[in-house]
């Protein structure tokens, strides 16, 4: 007779569960919080079994994971929710959105969901009175809600002035005749009840339907778009009222009847998305004390039911809800959501049909942005016997209410007001010229300092740098016949240019020169320093614009794993590490995913989109696409840079988006700037060479440069201030202005264009110096030459490079470029993770440089303050970014985010660099 069945408890211990649980504690509390304005994936844990031992199996992961997020006590140490359903007619949404606002962490303000709760009450109240088959009309929808959050607020004990007056207001009718009637039914029930819903609801429709704006149409809000708003005039209560009418007739048929469960599904995506809108922004401390002090992401821990129970039908709504509309939000940070169980076959065709993947590569994407679902079948056996143990996260804790906080700063605030008297009284008044200047001064691209186009000489430079690497290799070479480590390190470049067309779109030529200056000094300073590692260079192109990246990284590895790159030779040739990629294209993605195979650490340069976070071994050292988007769409949305027919400039109010939708780069950073941009914004695809694979369904698709202009000119046309925010290569850029200038018809009026840093392959050339009419920001990676907010280490990079080019303070095109600062600092990173890693007896592996770069690594570098965090592999933590102007005197900048000095404060006063 068998003995008892011993309940295992613990996380699984399947093959890469290690992995998993750190990466799953990284995620919901990292130490790093940029960390948190990436997107996880909605993660799938395929559980088998059945029946009892299902059950068991999804109640102990379940138990195990929600075990890392108390603390002592029982206590919540993040934001989470266990969202159930009893039957299949339940909306999943407010059951998580009740539960991430429950028991939250002491001085932790929680999100209240002001987007939210108004749809939920209003839904709930819809289908409570389906049976009158009769719309209920706006105002009973905005009574019903805004007496919701009047009982909400009194039982947190908010609210109390308005509470004593509403119990002064009387009942909802107030007594006929006499003086307190007329009172109340004039006056105070105006003041009390009237006004204050009259404008909540006004709120409410400002920010989730449109916003209204004086002599011009209202702009679409989130809500307005999703239910497809015709009138300026629907308040938010009008528009769900329309809702009603839609469903209310539905949700009277029986539960199974196909046409309920389409309501119940279009409830269950209004819901999510107004969820995931109240989100996907979360304010992470500053200066505002009750702003939510962001230190966790927030988790949904989803239970799958079998597929045999009603709930199940539920709970896989709210999972296709939350799929879909999280596309609609583009990404942005919102919840961790992990369902646990068994998705049935439709639920994951509707999901995509993603592929299975291991609990190590599903623990890296828990922290990266680019992967929709993932999905993790468990084995049988490692239910078997105890699991590991989660230990509890650990984010940042407050002491001091917020409250206190509040009555701290509100006291500041007073007397800052006092003692600035009526100077702060003229400095509010918007619109002046003060106000409204343009960012970086107002001059156009015209007349730059390059009175002529800069004299190219593309071979002759590309041979020059690659002789300085091989002068420098021999000199690492002499260094190893005196008995010194000495390593080979491999640089990923694109084909050497052939022609000035190639040196205007390839950063080839500053690149190598950034890591022919490091290994210079490298080599300079181990003369007198034994603990430096000289490093040879291995340069190997990998075909025009990376065409045959995955062809090269299988040859560097098929030499590794053969035994022939190192072994019977020089030991100075063995390869410890790799620098690249410069571009983000699905080749040198998947190039990256075979290096792996074969563990060599890689160090990026100038690839910058999320989607190629795919290997454990590559730390990528500029900002992300995600952040780059980010603070573009903020500085475009908010600051002053489209030109005023009257004079000065205002912030934008349309964008039209230009991608290369087959490119891996630019759809990247055009889906994330379109995401964070608080406008409306219109997207064009433009390729040269017709591939329009990715387009979105319904988006104009152009392939000539003129076409592209005329198009781009009717959009100009309208009353709003458009921006034009380029995310395609330099190459099609130039192509677009130059039909843009010889087409004419919108040349008449100043064109402010913004770009990525892509562009500053070309800016600095001279090829823009007659186009009068253009205003150019874009991006960059440090900050220019002449710039007084540059930090010694910075000017000293320059100084070092004005002597490494001959003549670069005179005409050299990349002199105020980051190309070569990047690439210079990022061979810094894999030259001082080789100094970390070597032994005593001198040896030095792949191996060791990996275990020396998650360790952490921090410097002062050319491109500012270079700190890689410990166990992540993500960009260095406030890593800089440069918002420039390109003017007649050169490129200005507009705005600068990160960290220049160890000591410098990143984020500046105007929110434009705050974290997602």
């Amino acid at each position: 007779m068998a003995g008892p069945h011993h309940e295992s408890s613990g996380f699984p211990d399947d093959e890469g569960a290690d992995d998993f649980v750190r990466e799953f504690r990284q995620a919901v509390s990292p130490a790093d919080r940029d960390m948190l304005a990436h997107t996880p994936p909605l993660l799938i844990l395929d559980v088998a079994g059945d029946d009892a031992e299902y059950d068991r199996r999804v109640r102990r992961l379940v138990e195990a994971l929600e075990r890392a997020l108390r603390g002592q006590q029982d206590a919540k140490l993040v934001p989470y929710a266990l969202p159930t359903a009893d039957d299949a007619s339940a909306l999943l949404s407010g059951t998580a959105a009740r539960g991430l606002g429950r028991g939250m962490p002491r001085h932790m303000t929680p999100d209240r969901l002001p987007g939210f709760w108004p749809l939920w009450d209003s839904v709930a109240y819809i289908r409570a009175h389906a049976e009158e088959r009769q719309a209920p009309g706006a105002a009973a929808l905005r009574d019903h809600a805004h007496e919701q959050l009047r009982l909400n607020r009194q039982q947190r004990r908010e609210g109390r002035v308005q509470a004593a007056l509403w119990a002064l207001g009387g009942g909802e009718s107030p007594p006929v005749g006499g003086l307190r009637g007329w009172l109340l039914g004039s006056l105070w029930h105006g003041v009390t009840r009237t006004l204050p819903r009259w404008w909540w609801e006004r709120r409410r429709t400002r920010r989730m339907v449109r916003k209204p704006r004086l002599f011009r149409p209202a702009r679409q809000r989130w809500l307005g778009g999703m239910l497809g708003m015709t009138g300026d005039a629907e308040t938010l209560f009008a528009v769900m009222d329309e809702v009603a009418d839609r469903q209310m007739a539905r949700l009277v048929l029986p539960l199974d009847h196909p046409r309920h469960q389409e309501s119940l599904a279009a409830l269950e995506a209004l819901l999510t998305r107004a969820l995931l809108e109240d989100l996907k922004a979360p304010a992470i401390g500053r200066w505002r004390p009750l702003q939510r002090r962001r230190t966790a992401r927030p988790v949904l821990l989803v239970q799958l039911p079998r597929q045999d129970r009603p709930s199940a039908v539920a709970v896989e709504r709210f999972l296709r809800a939350f799929h879909r509309e999280r596309r609609s939000t583009a990404q942005s940070p919102g919840p961790l959501v992990i369902a646990i169980g068994k998705p049935s076959q439709q639920l994951l065709t509707d999901l995509g049909s993603p592929p299975v993947s291991g609990l190590t590569p599903a623990g890296r994407l828990l922290h990266q942005s680019g992967s929709e679902v993932v999905l993790v079948r468990l084995k049988e056996e490692p239910f078997t016997r105890e699991g590991l143990f989660i230990r509890p996260t650990s984010p940042a804790t407050y002491r001091v209410s917020g409250r206190l906080m509040t009555a701290g700063a509100a006291g500041g605030i007073a007397l800052a007001l006092a003692l600035a008297g009526i100077g702060a009284v003229q400095a509010s008044i918007p619109d002046t010229p003060e106000n409204s200047r343009c960012v970086a001064g107002d001059m156009p691209v015209a007349g730059s300092r390059y009175r002529r186009p800069v004299p190219l000489h593309p071979k002759q430079w590309y041979d020059q740098t690659l002789a300085e690497i091989r002068t420098q290799n021999r000199r690492a070479e002499a260094f190893a016949a005196q008995g010194r480590t000495v390593r080979t390190v491999v640089a990923f470049t694109s084909n050497g240019p052939t022609s000035r067309t190639d040196t205007l779109f390839d950063g080839t030529i500053p690149e190598l020169r950034g890591i022919a200056m490091w290994q210079r000094k490298l080599n300079d300073d181990a003369i007198s320093d034994d603990s430096r590692v000289p490093l040879r260079v291995d340069v190997r192109p990998s075909g025009e614009g990376f065409a045959h990246a995955e062809q090269a990284a299988r040859k560097l590895v098929d030499q590794i794993t053969g035994g022939s790159q190192g072994t019977g030779g020089p030991t100075y040739e063995k390869v410890i590490g790799v620098l690249g990629f410069a571009q983000s294209k699905e080749a040198t993605r998947e190039a990256l995913k075979i290096l792996e195979q074969a563990g060599l650490p890689v160090i990026g340069t100038t690839a910058t989109a999320d989607e190629m976070l795919v290997s454990a071994n590559y730390w990528p050292f500029t900002p992300l696409n995600s952040t780059e988007a980010h603070i573009a769409a903020n500085f475009a949305s908010n600051s002053p840079v489209i030109a005023r027919s009257s004079g000065g400039c205002e912030p934008a109010e349309r964008a039209v988006v230009i991608q290369s939708p087959a490119d891996l780069y630019s759809k990247s950073l055009a889906d994330k700037f379109r995401s964070d941009f608080r406008g409306t914004s219109q997207l064009i695809n433009f390729s040269q060479t017709s591939d329009f694979s990715g387009a979105p369904a319904g988006t104009p698709k152009m392939k000539s440069a003129h076409d592209l202009a005329e198009t781009v000119c009717d959009a100009l046309r309208g009353s709003d201030p458009t921006i034009v925010y380029w995310s395609a290569r330099a190459r099609d850029f130039v192509a677009f202005v130059n039909a843009l200038d010889t087409q004419g018809t919108c040349t008449d009026r100043d064109i402010t264009m913004l770009g990525g840093n892509e562009l500053t392959n070309v800016a600095l050339t001279g090829e823009f110096n007659d186009k009068t009419w253009l205003r150019l920001y874009y991006s960059a990676h440090r900050m220019p030459t002449g710039d007084g907010a540059a930090d010694n280490k910075t000017k000293q990079f320059v100084d070092v490079y004005d002597r490494f080019v001959p003549g670069a303070a005179k005409d050299d095109p990349w002199r105020d470029d980051g190309h070569s600062a990047v690439s210079y600092d990022a061979f810094h990173v894999l030259s001082r993770a080789a100094d970390m890693a070597v032994s005593g007896q001198g040896d030095l592996d792949p191996n060791a440089m990996l275990t020396a770069l998650r360790s952490g690594i921090t410097f002062d570098g050319a491109t500012g303050y270079v700190s890689y965090g410990q166990g992540s592999n993500m960009p260095p933590r406030n890593k800089t970014l440069v918002l420039l102007r390109q003017s007649a005197q050169g490129p200005k900048v507009a705005l600068a985010c990160g960290a220049y000095r160890q000591d410098k404060s990143d984020r500046p006063e105007d929110g434009a660099c705050a974290a997602q």
